[in-house]
């Protein structure tokens, strides 16, 4: 009898192979990102069809092999794909997946990742806040899940925790007014360090419960945007769609 395993995950990404089987990448809670063959899934009659496109989401029954899995079964619950409003919401929630791949590692547990990734998706699909600030929050809390988000919290030169107004990105880290020098190129208000934090410290069932004003999400957006181009060492395709 053929032993098998069951995963909680979403398809980061398909590949057709051979005639009619299909190379799935999976992000699990359980084992990480994995390779998995889904035999058979570009047949239209497949009962793996729909579960073996990207942003399928549910429960997965596998194989383990010497070098991959093999699906055996699926219990998708949510198919992302099919729930977004349009093309750009779309693209979006592709570089969630690219985003995720980078990090994804075999082997290494993926709960917080995963979640944040559903939840993220789930946002994008019901689009009750704005899509460049739920990029905002995804990028910078995968950032955090994965040890490398910049000090938001304190002023890299004296240590002080008021007046952080200006991001030095050389350094990774906030400034205080007085350290500063009156450097106006990375100038940040109040409420956008405020919202900085709040991402890095909040629970994953908080992250997608607050607003901000377009000059704050704009803020937002150049800091972390920049804070990426450094960190992570990929071109993403689906951003040029965006």
């Amino acid at each position: 009898m053929v032993e098998t395993i069951t995963a909680v995950g979403m398809v980061i990404s398909g590949k057709p192979i051979s005639e009619y089987d299909k190379r799935l990448v999976i992000l699990t809670k359980e084992f990480g990102k994995i390779t998995a063959f889904a035999r058979g899934a570009r047949k239209p009659t497949s009962q793996f069809l729909g579960g073996s496109q990207p942003m399928a989401f549910g429960e997965f029954t596998l194989y383990r092999g010497r070098n991959a899995y093999t699906v055996t079964g699926m219990k998708i619950s949510d198919y992302f794909s099919n729930m977004m409003k349009d093309i750009d919401s779309m693209y979006l929630g592709m570089y969630f997946l690219e985003l995720a791949d980078y990090y994804g590692r075999e082997g290494i547990e993926a709960r917080d990742t995963l979640e944040l990734l559903y939840l993220s998706m789930k946002e994008l699909s019901k689009g009750t806040i704005p899509k460049k600030l739920i990029c905002c929050i995804y990028q910078l809390k995968t950032l955090v899940i994965n040890g490398e988000y910049p000090n938001v919290f304190s002023c890299g030169r004296c240590g002080k925790k008021e007046e952080l107004v200006y991001f030095d990105t050389e350094r990774n880290t906030l400034l205080c007014k007085q350290c500063s020098s009156g450097k106006k190129e990375n100038y940040l208000e109040e409420s956008t360090v405020y919202a900085l934090q709040y991402i890095v410290t909040s629970p994953m069932n908080k992250l997608f419960t607050f607003n901000v004003k377009s000059n704050v999400l704009k803020q937002m957006e150049k800091i972390i945007g920049q804070y990426i181009k450094k960190v992570v060492d990929k071109k993403f395709n689906s951003l040029d769609f965006i």
